[in-house]
């Protein structure tokens, strides 16, 4: 049996979905400077690209590029952006679409109406059924993302009704799937969330300026008070004339993504009312009720496993320790040039504190395992320092099936829980003994609040059907060699992959 972390290297751990943000100001101001530091504490939801737009008097400026929100806007980067009455942000790791410029966010578009900027978090699964019927009418794409398809709905059902709020509602019966939508129009502020209710997406205000976010940490960063969330299924719109709520018809089987309090979301956060840092910490507690150990001392894999390892210490009584250090200076562009040198890289993002595992029995509690390989290279890690034992716990049920809503959780033939026992992990990952959270306490993280959760990506139900067929990337594909069948030539029911 080959070892998990002798395995061929590749992404062993989840990456976030994105993070949007908008503010309406009455009066003009610099709100790409608020947008900037709401994206910096959005920056764990997406470090593929980002970008900011801002509206002064209806004319809508737009910068964005790949990398992080430090890379992508400098100092001359911001003072370019003009004074406005409103600005929106986005920060993105994109699971439909390649990384390129072309598809960062806020997209621009300029329509027979005017002009509109929009931000997207989430993920849609008839984004290929709408991208083919507009293509067959004559529809030009210039990215490869389902928000483009969002865009193009949206400026649709615009040139046909009365306002941008009416083109919303007419565009999320349209649209399936997962999105939380902030959209900013020549004289408006939408806000918009799925009738699924999948990602967060919240409201706040600055004295009577309106703010919205992934997060409520974003608003925290601008010193903002949290009003609520916004409802599955709602449209909220600022203007001159205050805020107006709406709700689009559609009624759907409501489903937040459980990741958000396993995961995802920032321990300063409050998801649909709920604080992050106390659903890990339950998560923890229920851990320690159905998994204890005979151990020393009880860590957490930084930082998602931290809250929870807490949580088992305080229901366990086992002391709590910091056992490892993540390097928190590696950015995306971190270089690994060697096959060597990728097999020895988790050493440079983590290393343990020999003086807290040093022979301890160690409990080390972690969000979830993919494929293994970075636990693995964790428990090395730890009897390396000098660990006697190494048992690990994981947050979350084992994974088992993809997520078609805006999670990058790999295809289900390159998950460890489908191909092996609990116990043949726990062999392959090097560990004395593992576990993982019930999926009967999973709706226990919530506390006393009764909050529909999406637990597809562990039960394999979802609260909508997945996708019909995949987002057709053809374009992005190499031509054929020579003597190979053209790309004009292949049959349109023939989709082409990466």
């Amino acid at each position: 049996m080959v070892r998990a972390d002798q395995q061929a290297p590749r992404s062993d751990k989840l990456h976030e979905e994105c993070g949007v943000f908008g503010i309406f100001h009455h009066e003009k101001c610099c709100p790409a400077e608020e947008a900037y530091y709401a994206l910096y504490a959005l920056q764990h939801r997406g470090q593929e690209s980002c970008g900011i737009a801002v509206n002064c008097d209806g004319v809508i400026t737009n910068h964005r590029d790949v990398g992080l929100v430090s890379e992508v806007f400098t100092q001359d980067t911001l003072a370019g952006l003009p004074e406005g009455q409103m600005a929106v942000g986005h920060c993105r790791y994109g699971t439909t679409g390649n990384g390129r410029r072309s598809n960062a966010q806020p997209l621009l578009v300029n329509h027979l109406k005017g002009a509109m900027a929009l931000c997207h978090n989430g993920n849609l699964t008839n984004a290929a059924e709408l991208r083919t019927h507009y293509e067959l009418h004559g529809a030009i794409f210039h990215a490869t993302s389902d928000s483009e398809v969002i865009a193009y709905t949206l400026t649709q059902q615009r040139i046909r009704v009365g306002s941008i709020e009416q083109a919303v509602c007419e565009s999320m019966k349209l649209l399936e799937g997962a999105y939380s939508l902030v959209i900013m129009s020549a004289k408006k502020l939408i806000a918009a969330r799925d009738p699924h209710g999948y990602r967060p997406l919240c409201m706040g205000h600055i004295g009577e300026d309106i703010v919205f976010a992934s997060e409520s940490c974003a608003l925290d960063a601008l010193g903002a008070e949290f009003d609520r969330d916004i409802e599955p299924g709602e449209v909220v719109v600022v203007s001159s004339e205050g805020v107006r709520s709406y709700h689009a018809g559609v009624t759907a089987q409501r489903g937040l993504c459980v990741f958000e309090y396993i995961y995802f979301s920032r321990p300063d956060s409050v998801v649909e009312g709920v604080s992050v840092h106390e659903a890990r910490l339950r998560a923890g507690r229920l851990l320690a009720r159905s998994h204890p150990r005979d151990v020393d001392v009880v860590i957490g894999a930084p930082d998602s496993g931290l809250d929870a390892a807490l949580g088992y210490s305080y229901e366990s009584g086992v002391p709590y320790g910091i056992g490892l250090m993540k390097n928190k200076y590696i950015g995306r562009t971190f270089i690994q040039p060697g096959q060597e040198q990728r097999r020895n890289s988790v050493r440079i993002k983590l290393n343990a504190v020999r003086s807290t595992v040093a022979g301890k029995r160690v409990l080390m509690v972690d969000d979830s395992i993919v494929r293994g390989t970075t636990s693995a290279r964790v428990v090395r890690i730890l009897r390396e320092a000098g660990a006697s034992e190494v048992h690990v716990l994981f947050s979350a049920p084992p994974f088992r099936h993809p997520c078609y809503f805006g999670v990058d959780i790999d295809s289900e033939e390159n998950l460890i829980a489908n191909h092996h026992t609990e116990e043949e992990i726990c062999r392959l990952i090097g560990a004395d003994s593992i576990g993982f959270l019930a999926m009967e306490d999973l709706d226990r993280l919530t506390g006393e609040a009764e909050i529909p959760l999406c637990k597809g990506c562990f039960s394999g139900t979802y609260p909508s059907p997945p996708p019909r067929s995949k987002m057709k990337l053809k374009f992005e594909i190499p031509l054929p060699q020579e003597g190979g069948e053209a790309e004009e030539d292949a049959p349109d029911d023939e989709p082409h992959e990466k």
